[in-house]
């Protein structure tokens, strides 16, 4: 036997925000539309996550990473891969450098200010090999690298991300345009990233 209820009554209360799309004023986060990286997109960790905080780990960064590399290189060839790594990698460097570091300093602090930061994000530790000024040539270690530090002997270089992102900062800090590329790499055998950045 069916029970007929009475309608609800009408409420003048808004739907619950938590149920509701949420809105970006920017409003290029679209599966369709494309999207332009924007520094705020990477939102307010301290209050979105005030249990686990702002680190992870290595294992889901890797998982990450080369997931993509695996997915890419199958639908556009390693070769167009690797050059998308770089390119975002000069973005994020670019970015990384605006916002976190001081571009008004001299060389020497510079290069030490970016040290202590890619030491407390857990990035790498940073060593410079070669600085000639002159020439604006520099040969540049990272050990405990992110990307690749503990990797099996591939054969060959890995740090494509890195290569961008040392390219980004220091087009960034020196205002013109440089090229990185990585000369040695864990995956090579080396038990250090060694990096050739001059300009391009």
């Amino acid at each position: 036997m069916l029970v007929e209820r009475e309608p609800l009554p009408e409420s003048n209360a808004s739907p619950d925000p938590i149920l509701q799309p949420v809105s970006s004023e920017r409003g290029n986060m679209s599966h369709n539309d494309g999207y332009e990286f924007d520094w705020e997109d990477l939102g307010d960790i301290k209050t979105g996550r005030p249990n686990l905080g702002q680190e992870t780990s290595v294992l889901s960064y890797r998982l990450l990473q080369f997931t993509f590399k695996d997915v890419l290189s199958k639908e556009l060839g390693g070769e167009r891969c690797n050059q998308l790594f770089i390119q975002a990698g000069r973005l994020a460097g670019q970015q990384f450098c605006r916002k976190l570091l001081d571009t008004t300093l001299p060389f020497e602090a510079f290069i030490s200010a970016l040290q202590k930061k890619l030491i407390e994000l857990k990035i790498g530790v940073l060593r410079i090999e070669k600085a000639d000024l002159a020439n604006l040539d520099f040969t540049l270690t990272v050990s405990e690298d992110l990307d690749c530090s503990g990797l099996p002997i591939f054969g060959a270089t890995v740090c494509d991300y890195d290569e961008g992102f040392l390219t980004g900062i220091f087009n960034e800090y020196l205002g013109r345009e440089f090229s990185a590329k990585e000369i040695d790499c864990w995956a090579t055998g080396d038990r250090t990233c060694r990096f050739r950045v001059h300009p391009a």
